[in-house]
């Protein structure tokens, strides 16, 4: 992302007082600057004007980064993390945002209600093995024609990504970034599989940029 938008989004994260604590400041403008996420998803949203149901939205960066790019279809935000909603919130409220919104949801105890398209993003690792097959197939019958289905994520094909993806995934776990360990990464074949019996075209592009992880990105839509 240029970095006068990437600037632009993180100060939405700003402490309220100049001695306050900036770390997402700096974290929302690093990611931003430097993640491939952002331009692969707006790439792949980019024309669709179903509602987007974003999974483990964290934060809400997705939600900044597709209304800086105009995209404008309605947007909510859900993560089992409630500090993280809260500055979701706060986030978007302070930059302006429209036709946005966020609420706390545990996906281990299931989807919430949704029609349109939604996204996965860094996520299904975390949601444990049982959890993450029923995540995935109430996203799939929440696609609309229309929408899309749009999932980042790491794959078990035993490489040196996979390897360092898992590393990192564990280590965001004990400085207390996410709530949890990961539990299962999918493998490609298998989640395709899912995707294409369930009358979804997919494609798998590798979405890890100049960084050392497996990262993948997965559009489905119906025929």
């Amino acid at each position: 992302m240029p970095p006068a938008d990437a600037l632009r989004i993180a100060r939405a994260f700003l402490p309220d007082r100049w001695y306050g604590n900036r770390a997402l400041y700096y974290y929302a403008r690093v990611k931003m600057r430097t993640d491939p996420l952002y331009p692969g998803v707006i790439d792949a949203l980019r024309g669709t004007t179903a509602p987007l149901l974003d999974l483990g939205c964290g934060i809400g960066l997705l939600a900044h980064a597709l209304r800086s790019n105009g995209v404008s279809m309605a947007y909510r935000g859900v993560d089992i993390d409630a500090p993280k909603i809260a500055q979701a919130k706060r986030g978007a409220a302070r930059a302006g945002l429209q036709g946005v919104a966020f609420d706390v949801v545990d996906l281990a105890a299931g989807m919430p209600a949704h029609s349109g398209s939604v996204a996965i993003l860094d996520v299904l690792q975390f949601v444990p093995p049982q959890a993450q097959d029923a995540c995935l197939d109430a996203a799939i019958a929440s696609i609309t024609p229309g929408g899309k289905l749009v999932i980042r994520t790491g794959l078990d094909d035993g490489s040196t990504r996979a390897r360092t993806t898992r590393r990192i995934d564990v280590l965001s776990k004990y400085i207390h970034w996410m709530p949890s360990a990961p539990t299962a990464y999918p493998e490609a074949d298998a989640l395709r599989a899912k995707l294409e019996g369930a009358g979804l075209r997919a494609t798998f592009t590798p979405l890890y940029g100049n960084t050392p992880f497996n990262n993948w990105r997965i559009v489905a839509a119906r025929d």
